[in-house]
């Protein structure tokens, strides 16, 4: 890849996190990212495992994230705030969760192939 078109790839993406765009480049680097476990986020910034093993995918312009086989969240791309961990290491998904009534959720998908990802680079 030449310098160029390292230059126009970084200028080019969308830098505000609440705009459309973002979130769409968002979900679709996400989908298909094999999961390890999942937490939920309570109000007092504790954690709860509710699934192991999973996988998150995008489905008529909704990210699913599946964990131990069900559906643990699940949100309209549009909608959805996702944001990866300082370590790399997982997403922090937010958003009105479909598969809860429209409850707006916090959940934290942690990668299985975090060291793999980082080997690419």
């Amino acid at each position: 890849m030449s310098i160029f078109s390292r230059f126009i790839e970084h200028y080019a993406k969308p830098k505000n996190e609440n705009s459309v765009r973002f979130r769409r480049e968002m979900a679709k680097k996400l989908d298909k990212r094999a999961i390890k476990y999942v937490s939920e986020r309570d109000e007092s910034m504790g954690e709860t495992i509710i699934g192991k093993n999973g996988m998150i995918n995008l489905r008529d312009g909704e990210l699913i994230l599946i964990s131990s086989d069900q559906i643990v969240f699940r949100c309209v791309i549009d909608e959805l705030r996702a944001s990866e961990l300082m370590s790399l290491e997982g997403v922090i998904l937010t958003g009105p969760d479909l598969e809860h009534g429209g409850e707006e959720r916090s959940v934290v998908a942690y990668y299985t192939d975090f060291y793999k990802m980082v080997t690419k680079v």
